[in-house]
């Protein structure tokens, strides 16, 4: 793998401002998390099925909150993120709520080794991973290493035809900005201001790569698991672009298009 260490610790330094803004953001709306708010998509509720008394390592969980929410199914959970502000208030979280999971700082790509050889029942990406990694070759070998035999990887992501698009100041649709097929070069964003509150000043900047569907898929292969199924979806759990709409499930849509264009993606993958 090329050397991405210095794109990593900008993204690393990224996330430790975002976290304070996001731990008080409507966004994330921790004081409902802290009141049993289950923050899981349905989606992904259904797809991972009864999680109670089994395994689960949770890649890139931030702070934590989907981690917990399994963990209040019954889940055995662990959670792992690279940035320590996230990693210490997914345990001060944890603690306040007398949730009982686990949490370990350090890059995904280190996650073996952190991990100290565990292997695990169910291994789970959620919404908005996969675009922060460089390598996705690597990642699926890592990930591969991390279910236990007769296990699972489950990821719900953002779809990568989505991430082609760009909503200008201005513009009444989205248009097409940014390249579909991998490139080992970083799409660097200066002053990142957050998803989840815009209006919050940033200084550090965001560095994420584009990848192609068949990227996600062939790394999954390649990690040595076998695919179950993959799913694509016309509506995504978040507002993408200025211009969607919510339906009456919560769902956001791009109107006009409803079952043009996907949005978000999920598949299973097991280990022989």
């Amino acid at each position: 793998m090329p050397d991405y260490s210095e794109h990593i610790a900008a993204n690393r330094r990224l996330w430790e401002e975002w976290t304070p803004i996001h731990e008080t953001s409507a966004f994330y709306n921790v004081d409902a998390f802290r009141q049993g708010r289950d923050t899981l998509q349905a989606e992904e509720i259904a797809s991972l099925g009864d999680v109670a008394g089994r395994s689960l390592l949770h890649l890139q969980c931030h702070f934590g909150m989907d981690t917990m929410s399994l963990a209040r199914r019954g889940a055995v959970a662990t959670g792992l993120d690279f940035s320590p502000r996230s990693i210490d208030l997914a345990r001060s979280l944890a603690r306040e709520t007398g949730i009982a999971a686990d949490f370990v700082c350090a890059n995904v790509y280190d996650a073996v080794e952190a991990l100290e050889g565990q292997t695990f029942d169910i291994v789970f990406t959620g919404g908005g991973a996969l675009s922060w990694l460089p390598d996705l070759a690597e990642w699926g070998r890592v990930a591969g290493r991390l279910v236990k035999p007769g296990g699972f990887l489950y990821v719900r992501d953002a779809h990568p035809f989505a991430y082609i698009f760009e909503q200008g100041e201005g513009e009444v649709q989205p248009t097409i900005t940014y390249p579909y097929f991998h490139s080992d070069e970083a799409l660097i964003f200066p002053n990142a201001r957050s998803y989840a509150d815009p209006s919050a000043p940033v200084s550090e900047d965001e560095h994420t790569w584009c990848f192609s569907l068949s990227d996600v898929v062939n790394a999954v292969i390649g990690g040595g698991l076998r695919l179950d199924w993959l799913r694509e979806f016309a509506t995504c759990g978040w507002r993408m672009f200025p211009c969607m709409e919510q339906d009456s499930s919560g769902r956001w849509r791009w109107p006009g298009r409803e079952q043009s264009l996907p949005f978000t993606f999920s598949l299973k993958a097991t280990k022989a």
